[in-house]
């Protein structure tokens, strides 16, 4: 077929590039710990900062806009109920070919990050048990191999670590079902002996495969297992566990054949309920361990990491923030800065996916999403017609060149962490001779507070019981700043303005001179707003003189809706 003989060049190219990019030609040689921290051989502390390519050899339901059964193959049947078996093999084969690529490498490097996680799925590796022809033997995948040779390729290029995560494992690992693609009328992970020696022998082939990459971070050996061992009635995520005996079982196995080919990779293991819950685990059985937690949702305090903290000293182990996002940029920013003043890495969730509130969005289109109202039971099915279009128009929007680029993320992540400066969203340049036409939603990047102010900026639910959606309107930015579409389907407006909120603009005057600016609502709002020009209440009319200068708009009433603002000479 077309896609594997493009699996094929692309794994001979990244075998010339393996070649040129050897691990001698950079001297700062595998990573290792040393007590509780990540180093790398010139005993250097290595802060990781990384993220994960979710969804790529993965799908889970959510990214994909599907509400309901999102296990991959569920999503796969799916699809084929639309273009049929023949169709759906090009979709997925499109989809791993474009998905990630050398562009997201290339701009995840310029944007800051050091590292990347890849989520695997064991059948790009070796089949199914229920699918060898040979009981207790393994048949191994090329695709997923060269796949992994073209990203290591691209992250040596870049000068990144790769993380390789097992996400999804033979039989699945958990009761979450969608997160490991599993198949809950198949003997699990856990219930299976022969999936177990299968997840040992992947890990064996991988070690084996890139024992001598030193720009191969670690091995994350199995992702968020979620399993009740003593009670899968009423802990059937593991969250109360004590004891794990089956869960550690598997994963001393694992590193013992890791071991007996490649001494030289950290190994990087999760508790159970989702990575955190390590009782009956510790202490570590091998010298180069790191101990991966995850977070979500939750407050961004001290006490937030305190069993990571914890674990870290009486261990004298290093800690990894292996998986998290899934918030606002205020979140983003507070959790950055959090594990950061704790020496720290992290690894963020995900790259992209339909949605807003990472890095790169997808882009939806209206014949995909038709069919999923049908799949989210809000609409009637479509034509096979139009459901053929709606898969090739996303493929088409999967790639990097074609994804929205949610600079505000990118913005809280880095520079925000470091600074309440602001910045411009644009370039907002304003003369005597034109009109100066500002989107209400191109406020000024920066911190809530500083570039804006906002009441509700993220979802804290773990820690307060009440879901929160920052942005209301799920679009364009990632703030707290509520927006949404307008009624062309097209341009924005902000919306749900309470009383004490605001937005800044920072505007380069070019000419001396006295200005009025006119506030665009919507027909639906109410409310009250002000002007401000550089922190004093100004009217209408505003005196500027040549420079910088922030004007600000305040709620002074709630039920205000915001479109746009215009500035032009009086």
């Amino acid at each position: 077929m077309k896609f594997k003989n493009i699996v094929k060049s692309g794994f001979c190219v990244a075998l010339l590039l393996s070649c040129f990019f050897s691990s001698d030609v950079y001297p700062q040689g595998f990573l290792k710990t040393r007590g509780q921290n990540i180093v790398n051989e010139k005993n250097e502390n290595i802060l990781l900062r990384g993220m994960g390519l979710g969804g790529w050899m993965l799908q889970e339901g959510y990214m994909l806009g599907i509400n309901n059964e999102g296990q991959q193959y569920k999503i796969r049947e799916r699809i084929k109920d639309f273009i049929g078996p023949e169709e759906t093999q090009k979709f997925y084969d499109t989809w791993l070919q474009k998905h990630t690529t050398r562009a997201d490498i290339d701009a995840m490097k310029a944007w800051g990050f050091n590292s990347v996680r890849l989520p695997m799925h064991y059948n790009l590796y070796t089949l199914p048990i229920e699918a060898e022809p040979v009981a207790g033997k393994d048949t191994w995948l090329e695709q997923g191999f060269a796949m992994t040779d073209s990203l290591l390729a691209w992250c040596k290029a870049n000068e990144m670590y790769l993380i390789l995560d097992l996400h999804a494992a033979p039989g699945g690992q958990g009761n979450d079902f969608n997160i490991s693609d599993r198949n809950p009328e198949l003997p699990s992970l856990w219930d299976s002996a022969e999936n177990q020696r299968k997840t040992v022998a992947l890990w064996k082939k991988l070690a084996q495969r890139y024992k001598n990459e030193s720009w191969i971070g670690a091995y994350d050996l199995i992702n968020e297992p979620n399993w009740g061992f003593q009670d899968p009635v009423n802990d059937k995520n593991g969250l109360k566990e004590q004891k794990n005996e089956v869960l550690k079982k598997v994963l001393v196995n694992i590193t013992k054949a890791i071991r007996e080919v490649d001494q030289q990779h950290m190994i990087i293991i999760e508790g159970n309920g989702w990575g955190n819950n390590y009782q009956g685990m510790l202490p570590p059985w091998d010298d180069n361990m790191v101990l991966s937690f995850h977070k979500y949702w939750n407050y961004n305090n001290q006490e937030s990491i305190k069993s990571l903290v914890e674990h870290r000293e009486k261990y004298n182990v290093p800690v990894w923030l292996g998986e998290t996002g899934e918030n606002s940029n205020v979140w983003f920013q507070e959790a950055i800065a959090l594990f950061e003043r704790n020496n720290i890495g992290w690894c963020w969730w995900p790259l992209k996916k339909l949605g807003f509130n990472n890095p790169l969005e997808i882009k939806n289109n209206p014949s995909y999403q038709q069919v999923l109202n049908y799949w989210n039971k809000k609409g009637p099915k479509p034509k096979s017609s139009v459901a053929a279009l709606g898969f090739k128009t996303l493929l088409e929007n999967l790639e990097f060149g074609k994804n929205t680029v949610h600079h505000d993320v990118i913005d809280a992540m880095f520079r925000q962490v470091a600074t309440t400066d602001t910045k411009p969203f644009k370039k907002n340049v304003l003369t005597n001779k034109t009109t100066l036409n500002l989107a209400a939603v191109d406020y000024d990047l920066g911190r809530n507070g500083y570039a804006y102010f906002d009441k509700d900026t993220a979802d804290y639910h773990i820690s307060t019981g009440k879901r929160s959606a920052g942005n209301q309107g799920r679009v364009y930015r990632n703030d707290g700043v509520d927006i949404q579409k307008d009624s062309t389907g097209t341009g924005y407006f902000v919306s749900n303005m309470e009383q004490g909120e605001w937005l800044q603009y920072t505007i380069q005057v070019q000419d001396a001179g006295t200005y009025v600016v006119k506030l665009e609502d919507t027909p639906a709002s109410k409310g009250l707003l002000t002007i401000w020009l550089n922190q004093e209440e100004s009217g209408e009319k505003l005196k500027l003189k040549p420079g910088i200068h922030q004007l600000k708009i305040r709620v002074d009433q709630s039920g205000a809706q915001l479109k746009n603002i215009q500035i032009a000479a009086l």
